[in-house]
């Protein structure tokens, strides 16, 4: 288990540890914090992400927008890309392709999902990013291709 995954699973067993991680992840990361994310779920394969509609987020049609929510897809397939690495492993976003569905208004949620990664090799991995409303409607979807290789030896 690398330390992210490990810092999370301290964290969120604590009253506050989720809003904790998350503030650490914008900290190391200071464009995320663009977007206030809010970790509710991650582990090996998986993360659930939120963010809430406000001003600072909308378009000119008063929606959230688009690249707010590229960030959100970012930030969710990224950190679940990060706790899903074998030992050994790295990982660097290399393309995103997206899907506008529907106007995002209101809380939302990305579910991002990791296929397994095979230690050692070298490849190019789709991870998806699914964008849903508080009513479970899918308003925006991203596949991230994450290419991932063996760390170099230090």
């Amino acid at each position: 288990m690398n330390s992210t995954l490990k810092l999370w699973r301290k964290l969120s067993a604590y009253p506050g540890g989720k809003r904790l991680f998350s503030r650490a992840i914008c900290i190391k990361a200071p464009y995320f914090s663009t977007i206030s994310p809010q970790f509710e779920q991650l582990d090996v394969g998986a993360a659930i992400v939120r963010i809430k509609e406000r001003r600072g987020l909308h378009n000119h049609l008063g929606s959230v927008h688009a690249i707010a929510l590229c960030n959100l897809a970012e930030v969710a397939g990224g950190l679940a890309c990060e706790v899903s690495m074998p030992e050994g492993m790295r990982w660097i976003p290399s393309g995103m392709t997206v899907k506008y569905k529907a106007r995002a208004k209101g809380e939302l949620r990305g579910y991002a999902t990791v296929p397994t990664v095979e230690p050692g090799k070298k490849a190019e991995l789709p991870v998806t990013v699914d964008v849903k409303n508080s009513d479970g409607e899918s308003v925006f979807e991203a596949e991230i291709v994450m290419y991932v290789s063996p760390a170099k030896s230090a």
